[in-house]
């Protein structure tokens, strides 16, 4: 780590999701953490669905993955949300992206982001329930997400590298390519995924990345994903 320093998404004692940035020690491989500087903090409704997955994008900014806040079914319809709302709950079922290398306090809204329900803030992405990992493609910078699903469906998202930001992608409108709120649901406006599993392999996916090392010419631009095998 040439600056001496790095971020960390983590869940506190109380449950609630927290960024935050670490410097180092004189020894590399240890961090101080006296030093931490909390970014910023989202309450979390349940105990699970919190996400977690952060990477820098290839436009240097950082994006960050919520949860929809958990229990089952996105209850309080965290994922649709575009309003503001207490604890920064407004964030869940979110990806967001930040500008934290520009010096501002806590960090700067890139002027890029998209303007959703009039407003320019930190979201990037919304309609998302368990974005567990993202990745992006080292050689193109298309952005992969993986999303885990409520009972029948896991999928996976695609978003280019040229997007202005502001996909909308259906959770809990959608569970995959179906409808979930209700038994005919509106699709208007929302981004579908590129590939969804049936819970009848066994799987839950979890993430991945598009393979671009060396050999294997078959597998290159190949999105590699990762399992988690239910019990």
């Amino acid at each position: 780590n040439v600056k001496g320093y790095f971020y960390a998404s983590y869940t506190n004692a109380n449950g609630n999701s927290v960024i935050s940035r670490f410097f180092l020690t004189a020894n590399p491989d240890v961090a101080d953490p006296a030093t931490e500087q909390i970014l910023l903090t989202v309450t979390q409704p349940f105990a699970n669905h919190n996400g977690g997955q952060m990477a820098f994008g290839p436009d240097g900014y950082l994006y960050i993955g919520f949860g929809d806040g958990g229990s089952g079914g996105d209850p309080n319809d965290y994922a649709q949300n575009l309003t503001d709302l207490p604890g920064n709950q407004k964030f869940l079922g979110k990806i967001l992206r930040i500008d934290v290398e520009s010096g501002a306090v806590p960090y700067a809204i890139p002027s890029s982001n998209p303007i959703l329900n009039g407003v320019r803030s930190e979201i990037w992405a919304l309609g998302l329930r368990n974005p567990w990992r993202f990745s992006f493609d080292r050689q193109t910078g298309d952005l992969y997400i993986a999303d885990v699903g409520q009972a029948s469906f896991e999928e996976v998202n695609f978003q280019p590298a040229a997007s202005p930001g502001g996909q909308n992608y259906g959770w809990n409108i959608m569970e995959g390519m179906h409808c979930y709120s209700s038994p005919a649901c509106s699709m208007q406006g929302l981004t579908l995924p590129v590939v969804e599993y049936t819970h009848a392999s066994g799987c839950s996916v979890t993430g991945g990345h598009v393979f671009r090392g060396p050999g294997n010419p078959s597998l290159q631009g190949r999105l590699l994903k990762n399992f988690l095998v239910y019990g």
